[in-house]
C-alpha cells in the first residue's frame, strides 16, 4: 500500500495556511456534549462553526457550508432526521462531510443510522479502531465511545471500507491511521491527554471537516488535518499538569500553531 508521498508531507503547513485565509465554515451535526469544545476548536484554527443541526435547516445550510461534521454521540430523534438531510443535501452541492460514527456497533439507533449514512456517501469517516471495524462490518464496536481495538487493528478494515465506500478512512489512536484505499498514512503525533478530554475526539472530526473544504485532494487534507490537530497536542502538554489545564492550553496551541510548526513535528509515515 502507497504511503504518503513528500507532496503530501509538504501540504500539512499548506493546508493550515489555506485553511487560516479562508476561514471555511463548518456545519457541525454533533453530540450534545461536545458542542462548546468543537466550536471553540474551530475558531481557534481559524475556522467558523456553525451549530445548524435541526430538520429543515441542516439540509440548505449544508449546501452554503464549507464542511459538514455528522457525529453520532448523542442522536436523538430530530438530529438524526437533520444528519439524513444534511448528508443528501452535501453531496449534490459538492460539500465535503465527514462522518463520526461514534459507539457503532452494539448500539442499535446509531448503528442504523451509520449504515444508512454510509449510503449517502461521506467525503470522511473517523473514528476509533473498534468503530471502523464495526463500521466495515466485521466486528460489534467497542466499550461505548472507547476502543477495544488498537490502531493496527483496524487498518484492513479501514481499507476495505474506504474502497466501498469510496471516501477517506481515519482511525484515531496512539499512532493514528489515514487511507482511501490506495494511499495510506501514519501520524505519530498527539498526546495521551487528549483522551483525558471530553471532545478530543469528536472535535478532530471537525477539523477534519474544514480542512477537506480548502483542497480537493481528501486523503492530503485529512492527514494534514490529523497532524496539525496532533501536533498542537503535543504543544499544548508540554504547559498543562493535567486535563483541565491541557483543555486550555490545547486552544491556545492550535490558535498559535505556526506552519513551521508542522514542517519540523509532524511524524509522517
Amino acid at each position: 500500500m502507497p504511503a504518503a508521498s513528500a507532496d503530501h508531507t509538504d501540504f500539512v503547513p499548506q493546508a493550515l495556511a489555506r485553511v487560516r485565509a479562508n476561514s471555511p465554515l463548518v456545519q457541525c451535526l454533533t453530540n450534545s456534549v461536545v458542542t462548546g469544545f468543537t466550536a471553540n476548536v474551530l475558531l481557534a484554527l481559524g475556522a467558523s462553526p456553525a451549530m445548524v443541526d435541526i430538520p429543515d435547516e441542516a439540509g440548505p445550510f449544508a449546501r452554503i457550508a464549507s464542511g459538514v461534521l455528522i457525529n453520532l454521540g448523542t442522536p436523538h430523534a430530530e438530529q438524526r432526521s437533520a444528519m439524513v438531510e444534511a448528508a443528501r443535501a452535501a453531496g449534490p452541492a459538492g460539500t465535503p462531510w465527514v462522518l463520526d460514527p461514534v459507539a457503532v456497533g452494539a448500539l442499535p439507533v446509531r448503528t442504523a443510522l451509520a449504515r444508512e449514512l454510509l449510503q449517502l456517501r461521506p467525503t470522511v469517516i473517523r473514528g476509533n479502531a473498534s468503530e471502523i471495524i464495526a463500521l466495515a462490518g466485521a466486528g460489534d464496536g467497542g466499550r461505548g465511545v472507547d476502543s477495544s481495538d488498537g490502531v493496527g487493528a483496524a487498518e484492513e478494515s479501514a481499507h476495505e471500507l474506504a474502497r466501498t465506500a469510496g471516501c477517506v478512512v481515519a482511525v484515531s489512536g496512539p499512532v493514528d491511521f489515514v487511507t482511501d484505499g490506495v494511499r495510506s498514512a501514519r501520524i505519530a503525533n498527539g498526546d495521551a491527554l487528549l483522551t483525558r478530554v471530553t471532545g478530543g475526539g469528536c472535535a478532530l472530526g471537525a477539523v477534519m471537516a474544514a480542512f477537506a473544504a480548502v483542497d480537493e485532494d481528501r486523503f492530503a487534507t485529512t492527514v494534514a488535518a490529523v497532524a496539525a490537530y496532533t501536533v498542537a497536542a503535543e504543544q499544548a502538554a508540554k504547559e498543562a499538569s493535567g486535563p483541565g489545564s491541557f483543555a486550555v492550553a490545547f486552544l491556545d496551541a492550535l490558535a498559535a500553531l505556526e506552519e513551521t510548526d508542522l514542517g519540523e513535528r509532524a511524524a509522517l509515515s
